[in-house]
């Protein structure tokens, strides 16, 4: 489930169809990352995480690296109801 989960992520995200929230793109701005970042770090990442417990649908934890091949990235995000991917929130990961 896990698999099929990041592979609709990863769909989404290379046809252009996801949206992220002006918190995700402030918290982006904050850790100096950009869009490129972002991307790369969902094309190339692993599924940490499935949150369950929000009415407004599951919660995908995605952590992979920057356009750089080394800044690490995390991102959260869930699927609209109109199908799209929502990015939530966007940071560098600092945790080991």
């Amino acid at each position: 489930m896990a698999r099929q989960a990041l592979f609709k992520i990863r769909t989404a995200i290379s046809h252009g169809m996801y949206d992220m929230t002006q918190h995700a793109s402030e918290e982006m701005a904050e850790d100096k990352l950009d869009i490129v970042d972002v991307e790369t770090s969902i094309r190339n990442g692993r599924l940490m995480r499935s949150e369950k417990d929000d009415p407004r649908g599951t919660r995908y934890t995605v952590y992979g690296t920057g356009a750089d091949r080394k800044t690490p990235v995390g991102t959260v995000g869930r699927f609209a109801k109109t199908g799209r991917y929502l990015i939530i929130t966007v940071y560098k990961v600092t945790e080991g």
